[in-house]
């Protein structure tokens, strides 16, 4: 089927008061695992590719943006593409003409004043250009920012963030962090239903590989809409490399421990967006 809208998607998980995940891929295997869990619960998913993984490409994101193209296509559900943590112009305006339908624009490490004039700009070009913009008041955690311990979004900056901007979701610090490898974090859910009640946008929750299940479903019930998850699938992903290749240290076909992570994969996916989503299962 046709590439889906990101936007689109959002708007529908949030006025039916569901999650929708959004899953960082830096592989062709990862993509397809994602593609393959979202048939699998029957759901609709977000295939994001990060400005790290991009680099990791040799900053030429054409042919990861072509490949989970290509995967967003095959599928049976709607499948959407998102490119994540963007911090150069450059990369921004490559998602212009492609599948790529929107972005999330990271102005967070420049003082306040100067990340609304940045994003505002980032906005208005990419609205221009039919592209739907993601933002965030300063840094999520990992990086000492907004999202580290004790860092929280004040709804009213919130608003006034999201009115001098224009954007179309904005990222919240309510106790998640990114790149953490145990699920144990602690939401302020009162927190989320006040930024919730405070702005017009949809919320979207990063870090989420740290926050357990029902941490996550009481989020999303919350009103957190996009639900952020990259380090669960690099667990699974690598676990089952080291797992294959402790199991037979003669292998040398990459066929036959890709395959295997690919399944990985696909397993911690499905059962994160019927986490996301609220389905059973």
């Amino acid at each position: 089927m046709p590439v889906a809208a990101s936007g689109d998607l959002i708007t529908r998980a949030r006025d039916a008061r569901r999650g929708i995940a959004a899953f960082n891929i830096v592989t062709l295997e990862q993509a397809e695992a994602v593609a393959t869990a979202a048939e699998g619960a029957g759901l609709p998913v977000i295939l994001q590719i990060s400005q790290n993984a991009v680099r990791f490409h040799h900053d030429r994101p054409a042919g990861l943006v072509a490949a989970a193209t290509a995967v967003a296509e095959a599928a049976a559900v709607p499948v959407a593409l998102h490119l994540d943590h963007v911090e150069s112009t450059g990369l921004l305006r490559s998602a212009a003409g492609t599948a790529v339908s929107s972005v999330m624009f990271d102005a967070s490490r420049l003082p306040y004043r100067e990340n609304v004039r940045e994003t505002a700009r980032a906005a208005e070009w990419a609205h221009a250009h039919g592209l739907w913009l993601e933002a965030e008041l300063g840094e999520i955690g990992g990086k000492d920012g907004a999202h580290a311990p004790g860092a929280r979004t004040d709804p009213a900056e919130a608003a006034r963030f999201v009115g001098g901007t224009g954007v179309d979701a904005l990222a919240v610090a309510v106790g998640s962090s990114h790149a953490m490898t145990e699920r144990t974090a602690r939401l302020d859910h009162r927190l989320i239903g006040a930024l919730r009640r405070a702005l017009p946008v949809p919320l979207v929750l990063h870090g989420s590989s740290g926050v357990p299940d029902g941490e996550l479903r009481a989020a999303v019930e919350a009103g957190m809409v996009k639900v952020n998850i990259g380090t669960a699938l690099g667990i699974a992903f690598t676990g089952a490399v080291r797992d294959r290749l402790a199991a037979d240290p003669a292998v040398v076909d990459p066929r036959r421990y890709l395959a295997e992570a690919r399944a990985a994969v696909a397993r911690t996916a499905e059962h994160l967006l019927r986490v996301v989503a609220g389905a059973a299962g």
